[in-house]
């Protein structure tokens, strides 16, 4: 399967159903009152994080979701069924970031435990039936409320995978190889730099009944957390892991490998502060050649706590996999912070803003948007309803204050009015 771990995805909440304009009809009743009823409410988007997907390659294919919208209310007061709320399976690990239009992006929710859901996309309002409208001066009200339309929103989706154990190394260090020896996990491997294009995970199996998950991040070059080779790509998927494998090449001379190690914690700690205080195993790879085996033995008198290893003989592999395993069982799973969610802060002094656009005057706010697009224009009984409303909100008085006279025009999202 193809690695992918950035998507962008679309999500479309239903539309809640419209109320019906209906009248009671039943024998020996000739005049009944008003009996339409309700819309159902419109499904809302759900993302659920699963342990059964592993990559976000599904959203390569269908890149816009939408749930169900509501249905229109029923005689005798019944209410319309409302829509099914749609959820969509992303990996768990998985960070959301939501944009609406008009407004920035902004973080919504880390989803790292398989069954956590997160609310992106709410459905919209069933209208109300002209059941809800009468009065005692208005005995037969002809009009009913339109559905609110649903949420829309684009989601862009990052994936940090959840591995246990984590490899880094310079390109050809024996990442890929070592890997495919401790698992069953079967990247490319080749003699030259960046065979590896996208991260690997392999499950390793140190008995019957325990195992960890270990992952080979290709890319790291010097500068990769700038975006030099493929390391900024990668580097996030280090963050979550509790010990890192820093796998060094063997064929190297000693001054190279000292510089190939300086390299990459220089760069993990470049991308993260706090990368560096990760557990780190430092491993001399090929030992199999005889100067690998030379270079290890000047590296100790350096760094005591390297070991080495050869996936081609096996030789220092288990004891490698023994060490990690403690190291991983010691090491509680680190809490990566992720951006704050936004916070959205009410303001009901400004619950509505007029603004003077060319020859028109402009009504912007979420109530008296949604007011709009709930009203039926076609009734003068909801046109009037509208009117009313504004009036009580204010509005009319704000916009004799900016100078409004008769004739002139008046938007609210996409409707538009002569202002009287």
């Amino acid at each position: 399967m193809q690695f992918i771990d950035e998507a962008a995805i679309s999500a479309a909440a239903g539309n809640g159903g419209d109320g019906l304009v209906a009248w009671r009809r039943e024998k020996y009743i000739p005049k009944g009152g008003p009996a339409g009823g309700d819309g159902g409410h419109g499904g809302s988007v759900y993302l659920e994080a699963t342990a059964e997907l592993s990559t976000l390659v599904e959203f390569r294919y269908k890149r816009t979701f939408a749930a169900e919208s509501g249905k229109a209310g029923g005689t005798s007061n019944k209410s319309g069924r409302s829509g099914a709320d749609l959820v969509i399976p992303v990996p768990a690990g998985t960070l959301v970031y939501r944009t609406v239009e008009g407004d920035e992006e902004a973080f919504l929710a880390d989803l790292q435990t398989a069954g956590e859901r997160v609310l992106v996309a709410k459905g919209g309002r069933g209208g109300l039936g002209n059941q809800h409208f009468a009065t005692s001066t208005r005995q037969a009200p002809r009009f009913a409320e339109k559905g609110e339309p649903g949420e829309r929103c684009t989601l862009r989706l990052e994936l940090r995978l959840l591995a246990d154990c984590g490899i880094v190394g310079l390109p050809n260090a024996g990442k890929s190889t070592l890997l495919s020896v401790v698992s069953a996990a079967r990247p490319k491997i080749a003699d030259y730099p960046f065979t590896t294009l996208e991260p690997q995970l392999g499950v390793v199996r140190i008995s019957d009944d325990e195992s960890f998950v270990m992952v080979d991040v290709p890319g790291l070059i010097e500068g990769a957390h700038q975006g030099a080779g493929l390391g900024d790509q990668f580097l996030r998927h280090v963050e979550r892991t509790r010990v890192l494998i820093h796998l060094l090449d063997g064929a190297k001379p000693f001054d190279e490998i000292v510089h190939d190690k300086a390299i990459i914690e220089a760069e993990l700690a470049a991308w993260n502060a706090d990368l560096p205080k990760k557990p780190t195993l430092p491993v001399v790879s090929k030992l199999d050649l005889p100067d690998a085996r030379e270079r290890l033995a000047e590296l100790r008198e350096r760094f005591p706590e390297i070991r080495g290893v050869s996936s081609a003989t096996g030789e220092g592999v288990r004891e490698l996999l023994y060490a990690a395993w403690q190291q991983i069982q010691a090491t509680p799973v680190p809490q990566v912070a992720p951006p704050a969610p936004a916070r959205i802060h009410l303001r009901p002094s400004e619950a509505f803003t007029i603004a003077k656009e060319g020859d028109a005057f402009v009504i912007a706010g979420e109530r008296v948007e949604r007011l709009a697009s709930m009203t039926n224009f076609d009734s003068d009984e909801g046109l009037a309803r509208f009117e009313q409303i504004l009036a009580k909100m204010g509005v009319e008085k704000k916009l004799r204050e900016l100078g409004a006279v008769e004739g002139d025009t008046v938007r609210i999202g996409p409707y538009e009015f002569t202002y009287s």
